[in-house]
């Protein structure tokens, strides 16, 4: 398990705040990832620190990996059928679900000459998740959840159930720090969902890649792991005010500009391609 030392934030110019919600154009399943890609770059530009939130219809983002599934085009049947959408996105790891109760979230900071490693990429945003639930009367601790799906090092989990997944993008000298957060809804179906994907798209072949056997149990949520209810915005609130309480941290509203349009059409085409090639 890892430890959860003190890692503070780096607060040195303030965080620009974005919510997809708020973006001055029509959003589509690929436009979260185009936007990452445009926010890193911006971040780059004009040396500061981004926090970004945004969510989803019902949509399962896949992982390079899982193109690798022999049976890959049956498995994707299994995700229209439950009506879900879906995109393959262009950082790492492997199939999750993103839907309305699910709450995701981007710390992007400009690297510069010290380049942040990645398991303090890791740890900064553990530290973000952990201080905004502290005094709701359970830990959130970082450890694989072997039967999740996407299982990582850093998967975070309440009594040993998981509620969140990290990931990290770097391009042009800096760097996202991406999460999913289970806020509400049934994670018991999410999971079910996965597994039943992987079990299609293996058709009990054996492959020189590692595919998860998942357990829908083996995660939860939020609310059901306080037993208390939760909503989007409120999680987002909550996280707002721990950033800005860490070392007094400055939040301002993240303008949508020129760059980040240019930056956004052009990762845009980036990912219509790599879609349409991969799918």
């Amino acid at each position: 398990m890892t430890s959860l030392n003190e890692i503070p934030i780096p607060t040195q110019a303030p965080f620009l705040l974005y919510d997809s919600k708020s973006a001055p154009f029509t959003l589509t399943s690929l436009s979260p990832f185009a936007l990452t890609d445009a926010f890193i770059e911006y971040s780059v530009a004009v040396k500061q620190p981004i926090l970004h939130f945004w969510s989803t219809d019902p949509l399962v983002i896949l992982g390079m990996m899982d193109t690798k599934l022999p049976f890959f085009e049956p498995a994707l049947s299994v995700l229209g059928d439950a009506q879900y959408e879906y995109v393959v996105r262009n950082s790492g790891g492997l199939a999750v679900v993103s839907d309305p109760g699910i709450l995701n979230l981007s710390l992007i900071f400009p690297e510069e000459e010290q380049r942040i490693s990645i398991d303090e990429g890791y740890r900064r945003m553990h530290y973000l998740i952990a201080e905004t639930f502290k005094d709701y009367g359970k830990s959130i601790d970082a450890a694989e959840i072997a039967d999740s799906y996407c299982p990582g090092e850093y998967d975070l989990s309440i009594d040993g159930r998981k509620i969140a997944g990290i990931s990290q993008r770097r391009i042009k000298g800096g760097i996202a720090i991406m999460i999913y957060i289970s806020v509400n809804g049934d994670q018991a179906n999410r999971g079910a969902l996965i597994r039943n994907f992987y079990q299609q798209g293996l058709d009990g072949t054996k492959t020189k890649w590692d595919f998860p056997t998942i357990n829908p149990n083996s995660m939860t949520t939020l609310e059901e792991a306080f037993a208390i209810p939760f909503t989007l915005p409120q999680v987002k609130h909550n996280i707002t005010l721990t950033l800005q309480k860490m070392n007094n941290a400055q939040l301002s509203a993240g303008v949508y500009t020129e760059l980040i349009h240019q930056s956004y059409d052009i990762g845009m085409k980036k990912m219509k391609k790599r879609n349409e090639k991969l799918l």
